[in-house]
């Protein structure tokens, strides 16, 4: 995905974050950049802004408030802030700066003061010198730019995004309140995590629930003690709560909260402030030490992102979830209607977890509900509180990879399970609706590559070079699956992504050892290129096989085992001797292959992926049909073979 380039905004004042009016005599000082800090003023009463706030809210006490009136506070409020803005010009300076080559924008606002929390700055309609002036800035498409908040805090919170994605979905309807849209967002949610659910075909509806629960959860009827209990048994990444806004009051000032069912069981609700429910969802050890807690949660609950009371500590729950250690919080700061709760739902998650950085997941959120909600401003009323550590970019990137290998996992699973059946003389299991076909299958895996290929064609070239590594993997899979045409097309295609890989990463031993392979496959003549990469391949893994990173001794282990058996094919050889290479080799003069798998059985044990990805390597070498190798490949399959076998005794 394009770059983004951050900038940051501070508005200051003295004193404590509660119990401060605004007024346009209040100063605040605006710190953004390099350069020195700005006094800025807000043109709002405090009364006034409530009033005006309220005409947002779709109706006052039951009455509902005209399209007119309301459109007209959207458009006014917005440009009032607009010109606040402006006012910054280090922020109109920076917001320059970062801008171009279709990077997006993200601007920080840092705000303490509980009146702040009031303000829609969402709202904001570009003032003159900001992009599109006259538009919402933060929908328009000339220089994109997303708006979270964030919590001035002391040290930066611990935030690990590249983790297996795990959803808890909590909602709750207590007694006397209008139904939730739960089936809505239970669809959603479902669709998203669709395409990392693995298929079986002809499984029982239980073997399908049972996969979907190991990426979903759901959690009807829910108290503030069941959610609590839920993430402290298992580590949940994402947590979306439905429910509805309700106002409570504490020591005698309102706030908003959610309305959670009573943990007794009794009829009635539960409110709950954004402090406590941060509790709730952190699970902590014996000594009071973090375990794990989501990295984002999302609040389909009205007025989540709403400041009531400024007076007494405390604001917006949003707030209170990220004060209280949740890196990333979705909310709402005004009604949300129920059509665009869902469709915020189906844009928040899909992006999420198909690795988009979520700060282009809320622009693209907020283009769509301005596009598809019309009449409302369901738009501006989605706030975002967000935590970012220094090397956030590149925790997306990973996890952005990790989500997409899972995705073809799941695709050559379903591939799996075909050429299984048709081993066994089984019925064909039938494939899902979007894959009629085997040939679709395929289709879409090469497509999903190729995405992935181009937009990481500005990468650095040791991770392209995995790429198209991975993508020969790929090729290679998809040749064992395939018929004979089809099958030697794949194999071509699998053998110039790793010569691809290889041009970009030369001192990598496996892609050099995976490329002489599919080279040998394809029965290409050995020269002195192939026996020349053979010794360069077999140099480098022998340094790494002693290596004090595990995984790293483990591949070259893994990799020397398949250089010993390409031995027979392209060691050093004299070019006088005229003897045939087409001669089966007898295992006793490779013994160096069974040693090196048993080392790598040893040093990994018989459940490492990197031992089961070995063990289907030396099956193919015996598939390929080659009869130099077959002897060699049967003793180094018995090995692993051997090895399940007592495993599983």
């Amino acid at each position: 995905m394009p770059l983004i380039s951050n900038v940051k905004l501070e508005l200051l004042r003295s004193g404590p974050a509660h119990n401060q009016l605004l007024s346009p005599l209040t100063p605040y000082i605006a710190l953004c950049g390099a350069d020195g800090p700005v006094t800025l003023n807000l043109p709002f009463e405090h009364r006034q802004l409530l009033n005006r706030l309220a005409r947002l809210r779709y109706d006052i006490k039951g009455t509902p408030v005209a399209a007119e009136q309301r459109e007209s506070e959207v458009r006014d409020i917005g440009e009032t802030l607009g010109r606040v803005l402006g006012n910054v010009p280090t922020l109109i300076s920076e917001l320059a700066q970062a801008s171009g080559g279709g990077r997006l924008i993200h601007l920080r606002l840092s705000v303490s003061a509980l009146e702040l929390g009031m303000v829609p700055f969402e709202f904001a309609i570009g003032a003159d010198g900001f992009p599109a002036s006259g538009s919402p800035l933060f929908i328009q498409s000339q220089v994109p730019i997303t708006l979270t908040r964030e919590v001035r805090r002391g040290q930066k919170l611990d935030l690990n995004w590249n983790r297996a994605p795990k959803i808890l979905f909590a909602f709750a309807c207590p007694e006397g309140l209008p139904a939730v849209p739960a089936a809505e967002h239970l669809r959603a949610l479902r669709q998203a995590i669709d395409p990392w659910v693995k298929w079986r075909g002809n499984e029982t509806e239980q073997q399908r629930l049972a996969e979907v629960k190991k990426l979903l959860t759901v959690l009807p009827d829910a108290s503030l003690k069941a959610i609590s209990a839920a993430c402290d048994l298992q580590e949940y990444t994402h947590v979306h709560i439905l429910a509805h806004g309700a106002q409570y009051e504490q020591a005698g000032n309102k706030h908003y909260g959610v309305a959670l069912c009573n943990e007794d069981g009794e009829s009635g609700m539960d409110i709950i402030d954004g402090e406590r429910l941060a509790i709730a969802l952190t699970a902590n050890d014996a000594s009071g030490c973090i375990r794990h807690r989501p990295t984002l949660v999302s609040l389909a609950t009205c007025d989540s992102g709403a400041t009531e009371n400024v007076i007494a500590p405390g604001g917006s729950i949003a707030q209170g979830l990220n004060a209280g250690g949740i890196p990333w919080v979705i909310a709402s700061q005004f009604p949300l209607w129920m059509r665009a709760s869902t469709l915020a739902v189906e844009e928040l998650y899909h992006g999420l977890l198909q690795g988009d950085d979520p700060r282009w997941v809320l622009f693209n959120l907020r283009q769509k509900l301005y596009a598809h909600s019309k009449g409302t401003h369901d738009w501006a009323s989605i706030v975002a509180y967000s935590a970012l550590p220094e090397n956030f970019d590149q925790q997306i990137s990973d996890f952005r990879d990790a989500q997409r290998r899972g995705k073809l996992e799941v695709m050559f699973d379903i591939a799996d399970n075909v050429a299984v059946s048709k081993s066994k003389g089984e019925e064909k299991p039938p494939l899902p609706e979007k894959y009629p076909t085997l040939s679709d299958l395929y289709a879409a895996i090469r497509a999903e590559h190729d995405f992935w290929l181009e937009e990481s064609s500005t990468a650095p070239a040791d991770k392209q070079a995995a790429i198209y590594a991975l993508y020969g993997a790929a090729e290679k899979r998809i040749a064992e699956l395939s018929t004979d045409t089809e099958a030697h097309h794949a194999q071509v295609r699998s053998r110039n992504y790793y010569r691809q890989a290889l041009k970009l990463e030369p001192s990598n031993h496996w892609v050099i050892t995976q490329w002489l392979f599919m080279c040998a496959v394809l029965k290409d003549k050995p020269c002195d290129e192939h026996r020349n990469l053979w010794v360069t391949a077999r140099e480098i893994a022998n340094i790494y096989q002693n290596a004090n990173i595990e995984m790293a001794a483990a591949g070259a282990l893994a990799t020397l085992a398949e250089l010993e058996l390409l031995r027979c094919l392209y060691k050093p050889v004299d070019k006088t001797d005229t003897a045939t290479q087409e001669t089966p080799a007898k295992p006793d003069d490779y013994p160096d292959v069974v040693a090196l798998c048993q080392r790598l059985i040893h040093l990994l044990g018989t459940e490492a992926f990197m031992v089961k990805a070995t063990q289907r390597q030396f099956q193919r070498y015996i598939d390929s049909g080659k009869i130099e190798w077959q002897d060699i490949a049967k003793a180094a399959l018995k090995v692993f073979d051997e090895a399940l076998g007592n495993n599983k005794a």
